[in-house]
């Protein structure tokens, strides 16, 4: 009865319960949350579905078809799994769908509303009627012919679109407080969530949207942008997205954009869509722990449009550093003994 994303979601879920090494049984089930995002739901269930219907011109759908495609299922069923009784939520607002789960979830945490919540995405959308659809949209990559695997080229002037991938990841939020008191192994802390509405096109970014969600995310963790040491871009590999976001980022820091590391992570697991944000939180929190800017894989043709000043060193094992990123880096190590950075394998670079 649970259609691939459904699996996904789960399976995520028991590791983080398993990570954080809480005992259920001592939480009131009804103080604990499940906030999931998904941007397609149980696609690959849907698809079947239509296959039969059309393809094979049969009526015989599969019994559980709707209950395996609805957009709430991979919630569902984690509230199933672990006998969560408080709120159940999903949420589907394209690719930010996961990260708006995490921050509504930290919104009721912070809140005082619940003790504990799961809170992450999970996504598959790698049906053949999907995948369909998204190349008729014209934002999938061309594939590279040297080298397939290096078709999503984030921030390049080479780029030609994204790379869909599949998965979840889930993280159990709880007070600070709390955490700190039964001994979890904490990750990380969130201190600041903000959204926008770009209210213009439904696909195509606008730099004062993402201006405001930046902004946004700034103030309601009262900082200023100076306190920002990197950067998780979206950087899908699209000519618009990557254009816009290098103009926001640009806008919120100004001169100082030039200098702090930036990574774009989805040249290597691609995007994720409803679940990316999620994904890529993980990661940010993995890098933070282990002092490494994460790399932004085959860029090897920087586009001008997206950052300018850009000095770059490229070795025979094409990576390619900016001396200003590298600096900064240098910088903040001798600030911050404790919170080292280094690069690894590819690039850190300035927007």
């Amino acid at each position: 009865m649970l259609d691939r994303v459904s699996q996904f979601a789960l399976f995520a879920a028991n590791q983080a319960v398993g990570e954080a090494r809480i005992d259920l049984s001592q939480v009131d089930r009804r103080r604990a949350g499940v906030f999931v995002g998904t941007g397609m739901g149980g696609s690959m269930s849907s698809d079947d579905g239509y296959k039969t219907l059309y393809g094979d011109r049969s009526d015989r759908i599969k019994p559980f078809t709707v209950l395996m495609g609805m957009h709430n299922a991979p919630a569902a069923w984690i509230g199933i799994e672990h006998d969560l009784r408080g709120p159940n939520l999903t949420f589907s607002t394209a690719c930010s769908s996961s990260a708006v789960a995490i921050g509504e979830a930290w919104l009721r945490i912070a809140g005082g509303d619940l003790d504990i919540a799961l809170a992450g995405g999970a996504e598959a959308p790698l049906s053949f009627g999907s995948l369909k659809a998204w190349e008729a949209l014209h934002t999938l990559a061309t594939v590279d012919a040297d080298d397939p695997s290096a078709s999503c080229k984030p921030f390049s002037k080479n780029r030609s679109g994204m790379v869909l991938g599949e998965g979840a990841a889930m993280l159990l939020l709880e007070p600070w407080e709390q955490a700190i008191a039964r001994g979890a192994p904490v990750h990380g802390e969130i201190i600041g969530y903000g959204l926008s509405n770009d209210a213009s096109h439904i696909t195509r970014p606008s730099v004062e949207g993402q201006v405001a969600a930046i902004g946004a995310a700034l103030a309601a963790a009262a900082l200023e942008p100076d306190a920002i040491d990197g950067i998780n871009a979206h950087g899908t590999g699209t000519p618009a997205n990557d254009r816009v976001e290098s103009a926001a980022i640009k806008s919120v820091f100004g001169d100082r954009a030039y200098g702090i590391p930036i990574s774009a992570t989805k040249a290597l697991h691609g995007h994720l869509l409803g679940a990316t944000g999620a994904l890529e939180c993980v990661l940010s929190l993995l890098a933070m722990q282990l002092g490494v800017a994460l790399p932004t894989m085959h860029l090897q043709i920087p586009d001008p449009e997206c950052r300018s000043r850009l000095r770059t060193k490229c070795g025979s094992r094409k990576r390619c550093f900016t001396d200003d990123a590298l600096e900064f880096l240098r910088l903040r190590r001798r600030q911050r003994s404790a919170g080292a950075a280094r690069l690894i394998d590819s690039v850190a670079y300035p927007a």
